[in-house]
């Protein structure tokens, strides 16, 4: 079975460090605030469900020395600030935003409520968060496995396993039970420049599952899918906007068109709370941009002379028009998505 990302222990916050993956798998224990934030930015913990559920035991780090001798305006005044901190972490992913607003309503609802009775509801809801992640990705994972033929040629982008959300996986959750269920699979893993998290995750969940797979480089996903038979592209997503347009990865539209020109069916597989019906439109998600070293220094080597200029987006944006279909828990979602996602989203 997939590995445990991420979990809330001894009230601590206790995740593996993907920094250090492949070659070593390395437990965090997190009992700081400040911990937490770098662990987020420096890419520890990642992927939009599991930054979202880390967020949501951050603001429980965060709140712990508070007791009912703490000032009402106090603890509320802190609760603001921690969340907004949290929130300036990682600003492309709508799942991280989703589970603050969360824990913030929680503790709006019993505001009137003792700090130690406001503090519990708080717990409860970060353990629902973390609960609800478990079951829409199992539920996900089983939906868009149906959309996976036998002896399936796939081709994926960046790592959408457990290791990016509690602990099965998206887009590669589909994947992981197409495997489970006997299907005969393929994997072709695009490295997911600069950082790498194909070839440093998704080809180690991979093989831990002992799923077929072979890595390529980003530019190679063409010349594949024209040599091969690709029969599907099938990756996640960090928000979805209104019209279907759909932030995640860099590279991620790059795949698309390619899909798009060969004919290749492509998918996004997300879990509902990844959607953003508040923006209209891709172009008004804000993009993250990651620092320069990642890609002049990456993993501590430089490859550019010195004062390069660099441009380094974290995401991208993919159109509607060049998406198949979107699998969540509740079912997959087919155009045309301005209509269908807002009835998909109303199911119970």
């Amino acid at each position: 079975m997939p590995v445990t990302t991420i979990a809330w222990h001894d009230n601590k916050i206790r995740l593996i460090d993907q920094t250090r993956l492949p070659t070593e798998l390395f437990y965090l224990e997190i009992d700081e605030v400040e911990t937490l934030l770098e662990a987020i930015v420096k890419l520890r913990v990642r992927g939009a469900p599991a930054i979202g559920v880390a967020a949501a035991f951050g603001v429980l780090l965060g709140l712990r020395q508070f007791d009912d001798s703490t000032s009402r305006t106090v603890f509320f005044t802190e609760l603001e600030s921690l969340i907004r901190r949290i929130k300036n972490t990682r600003p492309t992913a709508i799942n991280l935003t989703w589970a603050l607003n969360c824990m913030n309503k929680i503790a709006q609802r019993y505001q009137q409520e003792s700090i130690t009775i406001i503090k519990e509801k708080m717990l409860q809801q970060a353990q629902q968060i973390y609960q609800d992640d478990q079951n829409a990705n199992r539920k996900l994972a089983k939906i868009g496995s149906s959309l996976i033929p036998d002896d399936a040629q796939i081709i994926t982008h960046c790592n959408t396993g457990a290791l990016a959300t509690v602990d099965y996986g998206t887009a590669l959750g589909t994947v992981f039970s197409a495997h489970a269920a006997g299907k005969k699979l393929h994997l072709w893993v695009d490295e997911t420049r600069p950082l790498l998290q194909g070839a440093r995750l998704n080809m180690w969940e991979l093989q831990n599952e002992g799923i077929d797979c072979t890595l390529i480089c980003d530019n190679m996903a063409a010349f594949v899918m024209a040599q091969h038979k690709i029969d599907l592209c099938i990756v996640g997503a960090d928000r979805i906007v209104a019209n279907g347009d759909t932030a995640n990865k860099i590279g991620t539209y790059s795949l698309a068109v390619l899909a798009k020109f060969h004919q290749i069916p492509f998918y996004i597989a997300a879990p509902t709370n990844t959607f953003d019906l508040t923006l209209s439109q891709g172009d008004k998600i804000p993009i993250e941009n990651r620092g320069a070293e990642e890609i002049t220094n990456g993993f501590g080597r430089r490859t550019t002379p010195e004062g390069s200029k660099v441009f380094s987006p974290a995401f991208d944006i993919t159109p509607a028009e060049l998406i198949t279909a979107i699998i969540t828990e509740k079912g997959v979602i087919r155009p045309p998505f301005a209509v269908a996602i807002r009835l998909q989203l109303k199911k119970p």
